[in-house]
């Protein structure tokens, strides 16, 4: 990353005003996100939403990812979900349907297309979620004899659903729009800037947990005592390490790459030649970034999502079925690994399978080997070694697919260590709670980030050219 070349960018007017859309429309997202959903008086609202979060790490789950929009039942709620969801359907049907990967072959008209159909889907399964949220907030808060809600009528019902349903696809167009700027997936960014708006808060909580100090002050070898909770500070310290630690190795699976020497045949053309030269093809460990992550963790969701509407129905014959989804597809408690230890680690273990699964579809998708071997014949480029056309494509699938196997176990390693470090915690008799969710939180903001500055430092790149003259 060259850092001189980004702050001299930074004079661009054309990036500076690339930069500040990109804020704007983030600070209109938050804006958005405290903008109540209109079912009920807002106060009495938000506090029927706090108990609801207070009981469940589903909940918690869903706030931390929507940025907080759950707590305030915010018409983006449902946020990116729909189109994340959209995304994977449309992505299986143009593998699975040759006319669709013939329109996604035919380059930008073709694939602009395809994205129009996928914000089509996405309007009916935001609907579709509204309407679940509404339905699983009421039932669970008339289950939980916490503050009541009044029965809803069929206008408030079209209202609230309208609004929240608005509202996802807003947050949609919000992303686009930031996407267009060049510096950033849009709807990567936005889940970014939702996870990163919940840092303040849970800085706090680690402040007060750290100052309370009814049990006791730090005694450092005992010549004098500080005025911080123990068991607080060997917690933190804990943590922050194995951030750390994740936070280094992240970035080095994520700068990753392997580089391949094309070579190109030298042609001449009356008294002019041209090729005789060598250029790289960089292919990176982890091609598909974080999307693996985010698709693994909206997939993951759903279950339980499921087993919320279910038990929320009240029918005595999906009560068992409920139960288990929202027991199994949920990141376990603390104390879960010291009970039922084989039913918490059936989140862990499809968390880590479905990012592997997730990492080889999406860089089947934005990795073609058999486009770039035809663009390498049609441009006279071939591999030392290896035969144009065919053979290349091949070799080229040979060498992502080692790569693959390699970047996407990584990547699981480093998404479901978070559950180790609790199941650590747990036989120590230390209480981390939501400990995955926040690993969850830096697998995201980490690559996410990544992924910005490289393309930022791409756009500086561009706009600093002239400098270089």
């Amino acid at each position: 990353m060259n850092w001189k070349t980004i702050f001299r960018s930074f004079k661009n007017k054309d990036m500076q005003k690339r930069l500040l859309i990109v804020l704007g429309l983030i600070v209109a997202y938050r804006l958005l996100a405290h903008i109540p959903v209109p079912l009920a008086e807002p106060t009495k609202l938000k506090e029927v939403i706090n108990s609801v979060i207070g009981g469940s790490d589903f909940g918690g789950f869903l706030n931390l990812l929507s940025g907080g929009a759950l707590a305030q039942f915010s018409i983006v709620l449902v946020g990116m979900s729909p189109f994340i969801t959209a995304s994977i359907i449309t992505q299986l049907l143009t593998k699975a349907i040759p006319s669709l990967e013939e329109l996604h072959k035919d380059g930008e008209s073709g694939r602009r297309k395809i994205n129009q159909w996928t914000r089509m889907i996405a309007v009916p399964l935001a609907i579709v979620q509204s309407i679940a949220f509404i339905y699983i907030l009421r039932q669970t808060v008339l289950a939980g004899n916490t503050t009541g809600l009044s029965d809803p009528t069929t206008i408030e019902w079209i209202v609230a659903v309208s609004a929240m349903t608005a509202g996802s696809i807003l947050l949609m167009w919000l992303g686009e729009l930031i996407t267009e700027q060049g510096v950033g997936n849009g709807i990567s960014l936005v889940i970014f800037a939702g996870i990163i708006s919940q840092l303040p808060q849970t800085f706090a909580t680690i402040g007060s947990s750290l100052m309370d100090t009814s049990a006791g002050g730090l005694s450092v070898f005992g010549w004098f005592t500080i005025p911080i909770n123990p068991t607080a500070f060997w917690v933190t310290l804990g943590i922050g390490t194995v951030s750390l630690f994740v936070l280094y190795m992240l970035v080095k699976i994520n700068e990753a790459q392997r580089v391949i020497t094309i070579n190109y045949a030298k042609r001449v053309q009356g008294n002019s030649s041209y090729g005789g030269i060598k250029s790289m093809l960089p292919v990176k460990l982890i091609a598909a970034g974080v999307i693996p992550v985010i698709f693994a963790v909206a997939f993951l969701s759903l279950p339980a999502f499921a087993g919320q509407i279910l038990k929320a129905s009240g029918n005595p014959a999906f009560l068992q079925v409920a139960t288990n989804l929202i027991t199994w597809f949920q990141a376990p408690q603390p104390g879960a690994f010291t009970g039922d230890t084989a039913s918490a680690l059936i989140y862990p273990s499809a968390y880590f399978i479905l990012v592997i699964l997730f990492t080889y579809f999406y860089t089947g998708i934005v990795f073609n080997a058999n486009e770039i071997a035809e663009n390498l014949q049609k441009q006279g480029g071939f591999i030392e070694g290896v035969r144009p056309g065919i053979q290349t494509e091949k070799y080229l699938s040979q060498t992502v697919n080692r790569l693959i196997l390699f970047g996407s176990i990584a990547l699981g390693i480093i998404a479901v260590m978070p559950f180790g470090a609790e199941y650590i915690f747990a036989q120590l008799g230390i209480q981390a709670a939501n400990l995955a969710i926040g690993g969850t939180g830096l697998l995201i903001v980490v690559s996410v980030g990544l992924e910005s500055l490289r393309q930022i430092n791409s756009r500086a790149l561009m706009v600093t050219y002239d400098d270089y003259k």
